[in-house]
């Protein structure tokens, strides 16, 4: 059988995809649709494959409804808040994701390395500082920024890209705290902290790096915002359902010296444009906001991308093995 795959995300740039990819079947590139495109097309196809860095592509009810022919849903990532999960379970539609590859993402080490550049340029006001001296201005006095190794760093998740963040930071002399109640930490010079109060009093740069969940969305909120130093660096590189962002936006209102460096916002997916952060920071410099780029290197989408799509392909020919037997 000829299985048909709609691609809902740019891949052509991805070294040696496009070859995994119809090696599984026949497919379909759309590098930037709108939800309505995909609906309109989905009843056709055997399996989506995506990405939440760039897409405007909620797969929920409405679409999901569409798909009469759906087998699985492939995504190139470890979260899926992109995915109506729930939702899908209940049509027992099988999610293929890197959330579990352990010895594949373990090699990709580019978000990590994204928050810890979003935390020096925060420390060092390097955006603020070039955009000064493109408006023509050159004083330093305005842009005095901090040394990493006079600073406490609070580690929020001590997974993999938590962990690599904090060994960063650790080399360049920081105090690195850590809290996460799921893990132990064994790393000689990084410490774990019994409470997120104690890691949010403490630290200078605060650091969050763990997966959304009931648990943890707007788990940083107007109580965390009120333990935090008035001067504190917050770096989101996670997802921004974690961040209340309208406490946040009073926090920094209230709190000039704050600053605030992040990859994700919440409603990303669905409804960036009216985000209050994003909208917040047209008439702030507290701000850095980079467009969900901390999987997007080379290596990282080579190697992502690339698994994602032979897990792909092998869950389509075991089909076609259990068809033929």
């Amino acid at each position: 059988m000829d299985y048909k795959i709609l691609v809902i995300t740019p891949v052509k740039h991805i070294n040696g995809l496009q070859g995994i990819l119809e090696s599984a079947g026949s497919v379909t590139y759309l590098d930037d649709p709108s939800m309505e495109e995909v609906i309109s097309i989905v009843d056709d196809y055997d399996a989506i494959f995506t990405n939440p860095n760039k897409s405007n592509v909620f797969i929920g009810k409405d679409l999901l409804d569409a798909a009469k022919r759906l087998k699985v849903i492939c995504t190139a990532s470890t979260g899926t808040n992109h995915i109506d999960m729930s939702y899908a379970k209940k049509l027992c539609l099988p999610i293929i994701s890197l959330t579990e590859e352990r010895d594949v993402i373990n090699r990709i080490s580019s978000t990590a390395e994204l928050a810890f550049s979003l935390t020096l340029a925060s420390l060092r006001h390097v955006v603020r500082s070039y955009k000064a001296v493109q408006r023509g201005e050159w004083d330093y006095e305005k842009f005095i920024g901090r040394q990493m190794n006079y600073l406490t760093v609070g580690t929020i998740g001590y997974g993999r890209l938590g962990a690599m963040y904090s060994n960063y930071c650790k080399a360049f002399d920081s105090r690195v705290l850590v809290y996460d109640p799921y893990k132990k930490v064994d790393d000689q010079g990084i410490e774990q902290v019994s409470s997120l109060e104690c890691l949010l009093k403490e630290s200078d740069v605060v650091a969050i790096h763990v997966h959304v969940t009931e648990e943890t969305k707007g788990m940083i909120n107007k109580s965390s915002f009120d333990m935090m130093k008035p001067s504190v660096v917050i770096v989101n590189t996670a997802r921004g359902d974690i961040v209340n962002e309208l406490d946040l936006i009073n926090f920094l209102k209230a709190n000039p010296d704050a600053r605030m460096a992040t990859d994700v916002l919440a409603n990303e997916v669905t409804n960036k444009k009216n985000n209050p952060l994003l909208k917040y920071s047209l008439k702030s410099d507290q701000i850095i906001i980079t467009p969900h780029i901390g999987g997007m290197c080379i290596e990282a989408q080579e190697i992502a991308y690339g698994h994602a799509a032979s897990l792909l392909d092998k869950f389509i020919k075991n089909i076609d093995e259990k068809n033929n037997r």
